[in-house]
């Protein structure tokens, strides 16, 4: 039997495990695409905080923005990739199986 095919920490990623990035990742996969400063205000931290967050998960491929102008203003909308979905997904499945039933 190949243990490495059963391992629970197969799709387990660091990257978004982070709770914020792991909640931004959770909200994401929800609502489709969110707004930036909706992101803020469900998460409860400062734009720079989520700034950071999200630029991690940008670098990894994980999400990408859209930026649009709405009521005169510029707005960053952000979701995640196919790469993100499918990552945060298996990040899921991992934590079910590290978890147990």
């Amino acid at each position: 039997m190949n243990s490495a095919a059963t391992d629970p920490m197969d799709g387990f990623d660091a990257t978004i495990h982070a709770p914020n990035r792991l909640r931004i990742c959770a909200l994401l996969d929800t609502a489709g695409e969110a707004e930036f400063a909706l992101l803020q205000r469900r998460l409860d931290v400062s734009a720079s905080v989520l700034s950071k967050h999200v630029t991690v998960l940008m670098e990894a491929g994980y999400v990408e923005q859209r930026k649009a102008v709405r009521d005169t203003r510029q707005r960053v909308w952000l979701r995640l990739t196919r790469r993100g979905r499918e990552t945060y997904q298996a990040h899921l499945a991992a934590l079910r199986a590290i978890v147990g039933p």
